[in-house]
């Protein structure tokens, strides 16, 4: 059975990533991208999909794990009754080659280990064909399926059944190296990974970009962690900010919320340029603006909510027969048919993300500010539609409270760039828009009896993306009506203790089935806490959603507080560019709250 989700790690070369389970198998990778076809898909499967294992032959071995330091090498130590050693898994950050390495390393006695090999290229669709390269002292296969090699070496493997074994024992003191290098089947193979230099020289990496974290406050480590994963779901190449390294994992066990999260969505692509810029790293926002630039491209009516990791626009969704699903959780899906939908919101949280971005300091070029009066005039061009909202529905579109709030905000921050920037434009329009668009949400997203913000304008309900609101300055942390939402929503959204998005039971989204609390919004809520006056609360729901963290601190899409499973995709940038603000929050610093006025 495949292991849980909050039983796996993630390596990265910030291109691409594999995810290791806690039993030392490599269950997903993809090559050379995020969103390319898998190598290893155990993960929506079982071994037969793919994998790669190494793990001691004691039956009774012990593993425990952690990531070295500020890094992303995860460091496994295994306790066995012969003695103990470690495994290093990472990804070299060298961006002319795609490689997963594996160190083992003698701490005491011996280990003997077993490593067992399960090729299945294309999503599983492909087994590849594999012949023995190398010699006796250098062992090496070579597996070929269509435009994919992988060359693994390091130890002799023997074939059985589409399998290949092998073991290996390691003293204290003594090294022992296995590498899977993937390259284009048409290309030269690369040479062999000089493994000990790859492994200082990507540690070097990690722990350079992060020593320039600007953040002094609670939670540090938790910080931290969620900034190293966001640079890492950051493409190096294309600038492209995945939402997650994975697809179709389960937001309810068993069910069909199943989609691929491997792309660019805009709306989460700038809250992780906010969160990075927040903390120090404006050059990220520069290359992002880049990237946006190029994807946007053309006429601003035909701007999409996402993109693929190079600013691809064709994410047409389908459903694969060749993997099962996640311990059985169909369909699996690749692209994502959110592609075509309406979101109102989009544009409003780019305009805040790039606002942010000038106020730390990086300024406008020749192609930037045109770009952002066009995304406004697609703003106004959608004014009166309705829109499939920030969680994306499928059922009908509806004039989501939310959405109405984040085109105010892109007016807003338009209005801004030309007052406080001195940039060109028509703002005497924009603060027309904008007065129009404050004066519909308080006639139209306020419930008339209870004083809080409605999910949309034909509902009681409320939904926790309104908690947003106030971080984008649309009102007050402590406006009576923030108030009352906070309190509805801590009546209907928060049956386990952590924030639920909205009332699945409703039907609004279109779909069957519910789903697990959304970590994001439990953060959110933990900011909203804490900027109202309710500080020991943003402190007692902090813990609580920290928990949602597995043993190295990645946060999956979804949680379930009662069997303490992780749901959804996972690492999901979403989840933990909102820890980063909560714990911003409690520090007193409350990001781009910063910047309400």
């Amino acid at each position: 059975m495949t292991a849980a989700i909050e039983d796996y790690a993630i390596i990265s070369n910030c291109r691409t990533a594999a995810l290791v389970s806690r039993d030392g198998s490599i269950d997903w990778f993809c090559a050379p991208r995020y969103d390319s076809p898998s190598l290893f898909g155990a993960l929506l499967g079982t071994e037969e999909h793919g994998c790669w294992r190494l793990v001691p032959t004691d039956p009774g071995a012990v593993a425990t794990r952690r990531y070295d330091g500020d890094t992303m090498i995860l460091v496994t130590r295994w306790q066995t009754a012969s003695g103990v050693a470690e495994v290093f898994d990472f990804m070299p950050t060298d961006g002319d080659r795609v490689d997963i390495a594996r160190r083992i390393v003698g701490v005491s006695g011996e280990v003997e280990f077993a490593t067992e090999l399960r090729m299945r290229f294309d999503y599983a669709r492909a087994i590849p064909w594999v012949r023995q390269t190398g010699d006796g002292a250098t062992p090496a296969l070579q597996a070929t399926a269509g435009p994919d090699t992988l060359v693994i070496r390091g130890i002799a493997l023997v074939s059985n059944d589409h399998a290949h074994r092998g073991v290996v024992t390691v003293a204290a003191g003594g090294t022992e190296d296995l590498t899977a290098t993937w390259y284009r089947s048409y290309r030269r193979e690369p040479r062999p990974l000089d493994v000990a230099t790859a492994l200082t020289e990507t540690r070097d990496w990690w722990r350079q970009w992060a020593t320039t974290i600007a953040y002094q406050g609670p939670h540090h480590e938790q910080v931290t962690r969620s900034l190293l994963v966001l640079r890492a779901l950051s493409h190096e190449d294309t600038g492209g900010i995945v939402a997650a390294a994975t697809t179709s994992l389960p937001e309810q066990f068993g069910g069909a919320r199943n989609w691929d999260y491997r792309y660019v969505w805009l709306r989460d692509a700038a809250l992780t340029l906010e969160a990075l810029v927040d903390h120090g790293f404006l050059s990220v926002a520069e290359r992002w603006r880049m990237w946006l630039l190029r994807a946007v491209a053309g006429k601003p009516s035909q701007m999409q909510i996402m993109y693929g990791l190079a600013g691809e626009r064709d994410l047409a969704e389908r459903e694969l027969t060749s993997l099962p699903g996640y311990q059985g959780a169909s369909p699996v899906r690749i692209g994502n048919g959110a592609v075509d939908q309406y979101q109102g919101d989009v544009i409003g949280e780019v305009m805040v993300a790039l606002e942010a971005a000038r106020l730390a300091g990086l300024e406008e070029d020749d192609f930037s500010w045109p770009l952002q009066r066009a995304l406004l005039d697609r703003v106004e061009a959608g004014m009166d539609q309705p829109d499939n909202g920030i969680w994306e529905v499928r059922g009908p579109r509806r004039m989501f409270t939310q959405s109405r709030a984040m085109m105010w905000a892109a007016f807003d921050r338009g209005v801004r760039a030309v007052e406080r920037w001195g940039l060109d434009g028509p703002a005497e329009k924009w603060r027309t828009l904008r007065a129009r668009l404050s004066a519909e949400i308080h006639e139209r997203g306020v419930h008339a009896e209870g004083g809080y913000f409605t999910q949309h304008y034909e509902t009681d309900e409320v939904d926790a993306s309104l908690l947003l609101l106030p971080q984008v300055g649309f009102c007050a942390p402590d406006d009576p009506r923030m108030v009352a939402t906070v309190a509805r929503i801590e009546d209907t959204l928060m049956e386990s203790g952590l924030v639920t998005r909205y009332r699945s039971s409703t039907g609004v989204d279109g779909l069957a089935g519910g789903e697990n609390a959304f970590i994001a919004c439990s953060f959110w809520l933990v900011e909203q806490y804490a900027s109202m006056g309710r500080p020991e609360d943003a402190a007692r729901l902090m813990a609580l959603a920290g928990r949602a963290a597995n043993d190295v601190g990645l946060i999956a899409e979804e949680y379930d507080p009662v069997s303490g499973r992780q749901a959804g995709n996972t690492p999901q940038a979403l989840s933990h560019l909102a820890l980063v603000r909560a714990a911003d929050a409690l520090a007193g610093h409350p990001g781009r709250a910063a910047h309400r006025r």
